[in-house]
């Protein structure tokens, strides 16, 4: 690493995120793209200990272009690329990112700027970034490490004493031991949201036809330990936001920008015992009537009056992982919930009125064709409100991964989020996994149209054009649905691999 004597560095920091919506056609195509909340949340930790912050948002942008001319208006000083650790795309380590944030550390770099990167795929592959010329790595929750890291260079302090980087001396990679994560996270001022530009957020929301939405984390980590799910920020350690500190977020938001619909970007939302019922009443406390959606467990969604308070709370839609309809794909997964939870969650939020959907995975190892059927008829019965389908995927630091890394020579990354590709050596190939996320999805929508023919059959007056429109593609469905799975049936006898 050179020496940080050589020039004298000044107290801003111009952050980025390397996530480009524009550059995951999937995603980009619902037209619902979040501020990085993670990133803004350094930005404020590193303002209030007395630097000056920028924001360079790549979220909206079409290319890492205009990054230059941007810093070209400043003194070379920190740049930082740190990503959203809420995001669940960030991740997944999709290489059009990482290209993205190469490239942008070549900019920077030769401009003479200082880089730091904190991302979960930095994290995972830090020789590549390094290789890249970034010159530090965060690994694992940043906030505290970033700011004693740039002081250290500031002053012309060695780094050996910084818990949690990774850098270079010379061609040797050094790295410090692991930083402890955040315990109180009120500790944390609110969000930079004066970084983000809301109206640019707003402008593409209005193309969804949703109403516009806000993310909030209210906590960080996870504890359980599902066995294909990385955890290279937070870990398993799960620590909490005070309820009165998320209202005072959301009571901000819904003063200074008009929105009153947010999504609790949690891996967990709510599990610490009598949160919900908490934040029930901090909302009751200061007037607001919010609605928001949420990740969770079947199983905690069981526990004492979790759903009550929930839906008093405002609760309009949770995804739950239900992954599978096989208890031995789950029993597999060490996903820690059963299939009869699943069913008793979904029909006891339907009950309230809360809408409920599916993250389904196919493709994990062992999976069968029966196992596959258990899943597709899971969805026909409980007729969840939406669903997302993914075929597994290996991620470092997992047990899954650590199974499968052996066949991941040609590929161990998606190119975006909608790739789907298998990259270990499943039961089935990827054009099988493509064709069965085609005919799940009709599967889906059939069953759908039956249940809201059903509801306007007891009560016309529940007609919209939505239901009109799903009942009326019942016929589309149908035919094409038969001709997948005829096509799926000639995969399996062939043994498509």
């Amino acid at each position: 690493m050179e020496s940080i004597s050589q020039k004298k560095f000044h107290n801003s920091i111009v952050f980025a995120n390397a996530y480009f919506y524009k550059f995951d056609a999937k995603q980009w195509k619902n037209k619902t793209p979040f501020p990085p909340l993670g990133t803004i949340y350094a930005a404020s930790y590193l303002r209030e200990n007395g630097f000056d912050v920028a924001l360079f948002d790549t979220n909206l942008l079409d290319s890492v272009n205009s990054l230059l001319p941007f810093l070209e208006k400043r003194e070379s000083s920190f740049f930082v690329i740190y990503d959203d650790g809420f995001n669940y795309l960030t991740k997944m380590c999709l290489t059009t990112m990482r290209e993205a944030a190469f490239k942008m550390i070549e900019t920077a770099k030769a401009l003479g700027w200082k880089v730091i990167c904190s991302s979960s795929d930095a994290t995972d592959h830090y020789e590549k970034y390094l290789e890249k010329g970034a010159d530090i790595i965060i690994k694992g929750e940043g906030e505290i490490t970033l700011h004693e890291t740039v002081l250290a260079i500031k002053n012309n302090e060695s780094l050996a004493d910084v818990d949690g980087i990774v850098y270079k001396d010379n061609s040797t990679i050094l790295k410090n031991k692991p930083r402890s994560v955040l315990k109180d996270l009120d500790e944390l001022a609110q969000p930079a949201w004066d970084l983000i530009n809301i109206n640019n957020y707003k402008e593409i929301w209005k193309k969804s036809k949703q109403s516009f939405t806000l993310n909030i984390a209210t906590t960080r980590g996870c504890p359980y330990k599902c066995n294909w799910c990385a955890k290279p920020i937070y870990g398993n350690r799960y620590n909490s936001h005070s309820p009165k500190y998320i209202v005072q977020q959301i009571k901000f938001l819904s003063e200074s920008f008009n929105v009153n619909r947010f999504w609790m970007c949690d891996d967990i939302f709510g599990l610490k015992p009598n949160w919900v019922q908490e934040f029930n009443t901090e909302l009751k406390k200061e007037h607001l009537n919010i609605s928001y959606y949420i990740q969770s467990r079947a199983d905690l969604l069981l526990k004492e009056d979790t759903i009550e308070a929930l839906a008093e709370s405002g609760l309009e839609e949770v995804w739950i992982g239900a992954e599978s309809g096989s208890q031995k794909i789950l029993d597999a997964m060490d996903k820690g919930t059963t299939v009869d939870q699943i069913y008793t969650a979904t029909r006891l939020l339907k009950e309230k009125n809360i809408r409920i959907a599916f993250f389904i995975q196919f493709g994990y190892l062992t999976e069968t064709k029966e196992d596959i059927q258990k899943t597709v008829t899971m969805i026909q019965e409980l007729v969840p409100d939406n669903i997302g389908i993914s075929v597994s995927y290996p991620l470092p630091g997992t047990k899954f991964y650590n199974k499968v890394k052996d066949d991941l020579k040609l590929k161990a990354n998606w190119t975006d989020s909608d790739d789907l590709a298998m990259m270990f050596q499943g039961t089935f190939n990827s054009k099988f996994y493509k064709k069965l996320h085609r005919f799940v999805h009709k599967e889906f929508r059939k069953s759908q149209a039956k249940e809201y023919f059903k509801q306007i059959f007891i009560k016309p007056t529940s007609l919209s054009v939505t239901k009109l429109r799903t009942i009326l593609l019942y016929f589309y469905y149908g035919p094409t649905s038969v001709v997948d799975k005829i096509v799926l049936q000639k995969m399996e006898n062939s043994n498509a691999k």
